[in-house]
């Protein structure tokens, strides 16, 4: 029998640059053990050119990856919601049901160098990954 998946949502203000990575490291680095979704409280027309080349150059698939209201994803059963802005956090919603959330914020490089985008993606793999698999209780990586 296989384990089940958990659910994660990852919530920003425009969910259009940190979100998006975080989104796309969970599901690649936590592949069978998380899915994990993002959305935003006030969604951007689009994602961020220097997220998608960030995630391109650490070799992660962009496909699909388009900004989310977070209204239609409320009534969904995730197991997690993770804040990575503080005001996604102050803006947080009352979710139907109970869920178990963190607030872990990082710096946003919308509107800067590419640089300030790898910074971010690879803070978001070093700190985001670990928290989400200790609040969901996965254990280590073996």
């Amino acid at each position: 029998m296989t384990p089940s998946v958990h659910k994660v949502l990852v919530l920003c203000t425009g969910n259009s640059c940190r979100s998006q990575m975080a989104e796309a490291l969970l599901n690649h680095d936590l592949a069978g053990l998380v899915h994990a979704s993002s959305a935003g409280i006030r969604p951007q027309p689009r994602v961020a050119d220097g997220a998608i080349e960030a995630l391109r150059l650490a070799g992660l698939p962009t496909e699909g990856l388009h900004p989310k209201d977070l209204d239609t994803l409320l009534d969904q059963p995730f197991d997690l919601v993770v804040t990575v802005c503080d005001n996604a956090r102050e803006a947080c919603p009352v979710f139907p049901r109970p869920v178990r959330s963190i607030h872990l914020p990082f710096h946003d490089p919308h509107g800067e160098e590419l640089a300030s985008f790898l910074r971010v993606r690879d803070d978001i793999r070093a700190r985001l990954v670990p928290a989400v698999r200790e609040a969901l209780g996965l254990g280590a990586r073996s």
